[in-house]
């Protein structure tokens, strides 16, 4: 078997996981899928030449890279180390490849434990949307060491566009927690910023059209607009839950580190409101609902 073609196992064929795996088939690579509840319906994959099985365990011995694209520190902990996980039938010299976004402290035990199995352990922290992940154009955000990042680059390549190489293991996760803190704090300073326009009664095609021109210009800004102007969430889906989440790991991240976290705070707190308020699956452009009624 080549190098390119090497035996993949996929683990969480959600929103994200399945534009992954329908790329990694389009690029010709042999592909088992977990079977799962949460999985996004399969046929069409299986349609393309995939396959599927019941046991995390049996999936790890019949791959050679397993890639995990799960909700986060707890589901990835799970699947590794239970009774059923991928540590039961990792094969010597395998990979896991975690696409999760995680708590780094977390990311860096398993990578220990790993490699303690004789696998090699890399977490690609993924940034973009579904769109990208069925385009095969996600980016990547990867912590490695060198010769692992360099190993499993063309199976990378076939499910993302731009691939950083963040540091060792674990800096994809912790570059990856500042990128959606960065990324959800605009996006919760933007809603707060449009739910006081609506207020105001401005008009949001201007409202939109002054901040793309000054200050407020940039990719967040491009992902809320179709909802400030038209209702339009389909550009930004993203869950209250999971921002809520990310957002925690970061203040996690950051208090293990003793930084300032004041700000994140707040975000933080404003997201687990908008859960609390029965928001937790909406999308993050409603956050701009939840902000005009508050």
């Amino acid at each position: 078997m080549t190098q390119s073609k090497k035996a993949i196992g996929l683990v969480g064929a959600g929103l994200m996981g399945s534009g992954i795996a329908a790329s990694l088939l389009r690029n010709g690579y042999p592909l088992l899928i977990l079977e799962h509840e949460g999985n996004q319906p399969l046929q069409p994959l299986m349609a393309a030449g995939a396959a599927t099985c019941a046991s995390v365990s049996t999936l790890a011995a019949q791959s050679d890279i397993v890639i995990l694209c799960v909700t986060g520190t707890p589901q990835v902990e799970a699947v590794l180390f239970g009774d059923d996980g991928v540590l039961k039938g990792l094969r010597p010299g395998a990979t896991v490849i975690d696409c999760s976004t995680a708590i780094p402290a977390s990311t860096v035990r398993i990578a220990q434990a790993v490699r303690q199995a004789g696998g090699r352990f890399l977490d690609a922290a993924m940034t973009r949307t579904p769109k990208e992940a069925a385009e095969g154009r996600l980016n990547l955000i990867v912590g490695a060491a060198d010769e692992d990042f360099q190993a499993c680059l063309p199976v990378m390549q076939a499910y993302a566009e731009n691939i950083v190489h963040a540091g060792p293991v674990g800096a994809g996760h912790q570059m990856k927690l500042l990128h959606n803190y960065v990324s959800l704090g605009f996006s919760a300073i933007l809603a707060e910023a449009a739910a006081c326009a609506r207020r105001v009664g401005a008009d949001p095609h201007v409202f939109c059209q002054v901040l793309a021109a000054g200050g407020g210009a940039g990719v967040v800004l491009e992902r809320l607009r179709p909802y400030i102007e038209q209702g339009d969430t389909s550009g930004f889906r993203f869950s209250m839950s999971n921002a809520h989440k990310d957002l925690d790991y970061y203040c996690t991240m950051v208090e293990q580190l003793g930084g300032a976290h004041a700000v994140a705070e707040a975000v933080r707190t404003l997201y687990q409101q908008a859960n609390t308020a029965g928001l937790a699956q909406a999308p993050v452009p409603q956050l701009i609902d939840h902000l005009s009624v508050s």
